[in-house]
Formats: C-alpha cells, structure tokens, sequence
C-alpha cells in the first residue's frame, strides 16, 4: 500500500489508523443523526464504525485499489496530520473506466467553514492528478442545498435530479448529481504526497 496524503491550507486528508481514538472519531461522524440526515444510511453504532475501519483499510491494502476512504484532518490540531483526530471522511469510489464518484462528510461541529470545498479541491487534485481520471460526480440529497453549492464553487455541473433515490434515516428522496471533467478542473490545490 502507498499511502494517501493530501495536503491543503487548512486540512490534511490521509489513511484512517485502526486505532480507538479513531474509531470514536468515526463514530462521532457517523453516530451522529444530524450528520447522517442527508447519507443513504442512519446512525452507526461504535463497534459498526470499528468494522467500517478495518474495511477501509482491507480496501487500501488491494492488489488494484479503486476504493479511497480517508480521514479529514486539521493541520492545526498535531504538528503531523497522523496524529490529528479526524473531522470527518472524504471518499473516491472508482469504477474502472476513468471515472470515480466523489464524496465529503464532516463532523456537525466543522460545518461552515469552508472545510468541504477545501476536501473536494483536494480530492480532485488527487483524483485528476495522481490517479489520471477523466471526470468525477458527486450526488447530493436535494434537501441539502449546501452540499451543491459547493460542488458548484469548484466547478462541477448539476447533469440529473433522480427522484426518490436516496433514503436518509429511512425517508426516500430526490438526489442531485453531478460532474465535474479533468479539462474543467483549473489545476492542484495541493500537495500530494505518498507516505
């Protein structure tokens, strides 16, 4: 495994640690109702958020990874991004032709600064630098304005509204879906790192 390290301004996106403190940190994230509200699952339990870990790191360790899975740090909470308790998860799943769907959440006390732009920037500096793909997409709950206006700040375009295909704490709704091409994204926000 070749470790992932993005660094930006303000946050540092990097490999989860199997350790307890990150596990509370997971489980802070996706314990949380008000920050699953808008994710296609409900509140995790500690010992699911335990498994969850472990998986991402099975995911990091394959022959041929196509799933990344990484914690969202600040670079002001430890000296090195490794000991920094995570904020919250970015995510690139890969589908094997180029293109890889995108995803960012944060922790409820981190909303608002920025910190989610900052995340995406990153990971499509990796995802069309290091990783060489041709274009991204990201899906958001409609209920979740934000979450687009995001996307739309770095660029990406609104392509589709699916009805009733996500479920948030058990309720079906409309989603939003995006994309974003490696020829509109304007170039590195960041440092790449292995390591």
């Amino acid at each position: 495994m070749v470790p992932v390290r993005l660094t930006g301004p303000r946050l540092a996106v990097r490999e989860y640690h199997h350790t307890e403190e990150e596990v509370d940190a997971l489980h802070a994230l996706f314990g949380d109702p008000e920050v699953t509200r808008h994710l296609p699952f409900g509140p995790s339990g500690r010992e699911e958020c335990a498994d969850q870990i472990e998986l991402y790191l099975e995911e990091a360790m394959a022959e041929e990874r196509d799933t990344y899975r990484l914690a969202v740090t600040r670079l002001a909470d430890a000296e090195e991004p490794r000991d920094a308790t995570p904020i919250g998860q970015a995510a690139l799943t890969l589908d094997g032709h180029r293109t890889a769907d995108l995803g960012c959440v944060l922790a409820r006390g981190s909303w608002g600064r920025g910190y989610a732009g900052e995340t995406v920037g990153l990971l499509c500096d990796f995802a069309f630098g290091a990783l060489g793909l041709h274009r991204l997409t990201a899906r958001t709950a409609a209920a979740n304005p934000a979450a687009g206006r995001v996307l739309t700040r770095l660029g990406f375009r609104p392509e589709r509204r699916p009805r009733s295909a996500g479920s948030g704490g058990g309720v079906r709704s409309d989603a939003y879906v995006y994309a974003l091409l490696a020829e509109e994204w304007p170039g590195p926000a960041a440092r790449v790192e292995g390591g």
